[in-house]
């Protein structure tokens, strides 16, 4: 997928590309991890959409929750979400930045 140590490095156009790959990689981690937020907080926490998806997007971006959750499996819910979200956000950031730091690694070692 990457080129490798003794390779040209890809053109800018072909960098474009990946990336634009590897985001929408990454964009779909995120809108499936916004789904299973959003679904989980409508069926354990009885909320609505809205407040499901505004707790969803809080919890996966690191801001923490919105509304209280009162029943046992509501918070259950919510603390396997936020371990959860912890280790998505994180992974996506990674997806997101690897084209850019695999180029900016293999042009420091051509220069060498």
């Amino acid at each position: 997928m990457f080129e490798r140590k003794g390779q040209k490095i890809i053109s800018r156009k072909n960098f474009i590309n990946r990336q634009l790959k590897f985001s929408l990689f990454a964009g779909s981690i995120l809108g499936v991890s916004l789904l299973i937020g959003i679904a989980g907080y409508m069926y354990c926490g009885d909320l609505e959409f809205m407040d499901a998806l505004l707790n969803a997007s809080m919890i996966l971006t690191g801001m923490g929750p919105v509304n209280v959750m009162t029943t046992n499996g509501a918070k259950l819910f919510a603390s396997f979400y936020a371990i959860y979200s912890g280790v998505a956000f994180l992974s996506v950031i990674g997806v997101f930045i690897a084209p850019v730091v695999h180029r900016f690694m293999h042009i420091i070692h051509l220069e060498e």
